[in-house]
């Protein structure tokens, strides 16, 4: 499917991440009612918004102003982590706070083990 226009491409995007209206909506700060009315074509985004969607969704501006070029913008390792971990602290997600602690504190023999339990886990999951 070729996105033809910004609205197209927010739809598109929503979509890709398996979000409601609700749900992409509110990590904007905006409400279900704006998305819906972006994504119908009857508000065009501002640039609050757009600014708002490439920082939360790691998106390329100009594929989303444009169509052209990779929809993600690729974070070095460290960046997504940082984005990682700062999101984690925000939703105040004490099951992700408490896992990261407690893999910190193990040794790197114990830490390589739960790497490789980890590994075996996501790979086994995507089947």
């Amino acid at each position: 499917m070729i996105e033809h226009t910004i609205e197209d491409r927010i739809s598109y995007l929503r979509q890709t991440k398996e979000l409601s209206q609700e749900s992409f909506g509110s990590k904007l700060g905006v409400t279900k009612s704006t998305i819906s009315l972006i994504e119908r074509k009857l508000r065009t985004p501002s640039d609050r918004i757009i600014r708002d969607v490439c920082r939360e969704f790691n998106v390329n501006e100009n594929w989303l102003r444009t169509g052209e070029g990779s929809m993600f913008i690729e974070l070095p390792e460290e960046d997504e982590f940082m984005k990682a971990a700062a999101s984690i602290s925000k939703s105040n997600d004490k099951f992700a706070m408490q896992m990261l602690i407690e893999y910190w504190k193990l040794d790197d023999d114990s830490k390589q083990i739960f790497t490789d339990y980890l590994k075996k886990v996501v790979k086994n999951s995507q089947k």
